[in-house]
């Protein structure tokens, strides 16, 4: 039974779905809205929601939690001084994901996903 087995595989082993997520999560901080797949922005969303709650907390072990899983300086940089501070009154809830349609190659589902001001 696979019950309460919430996370996508995405058609891909463990370390490189890691890898895909690190770098979806990097592209979301440093532009605040990127265009992908819907599979792959609800499996984001999580990541990129419990990185925001680590940026809000402002301690050494915050930023080397959120540093082991971005593995970009300047991102987790631009996650503690700028989204930390600014989603910092809010409990959770820090994204929002839009459907666009099909893509015209394959026709997969895309999504955007993007920050809640």
């Amino acid at each position: 039974m696979r019950h309460r087995k919430k996370k996508g595989k995405l058609g891909r082993p463990s370390s490189h779905r890691e890898a895909l997520l690190s770098n979806l999560a990097v592209a979301f901080i440093n532009h605040g809205r990127i265009t992908t797949t819907v599979a792959k922005t609800k499996a984001l969303r999580p990541v990129v929601e419990k990185l925001i709650t680590l940026g809000k907390k402002q301690d050494i072990n915050a930023r080397r939690q959120a540093a082991a899983i971005l593995r970009d300086k300047d991102a987790v940089k631009k996650l503690f001084a700028e989204l930390g501070p600014k989603f910092d009154g809010r409990n959770g809830g820090y994204t929002r994901i839009m459907r666009l349609g099909t893509r015209a190659g394959d026709g997969a589902p895309m999504a955007i996903i993007e920050m809640v001001s």
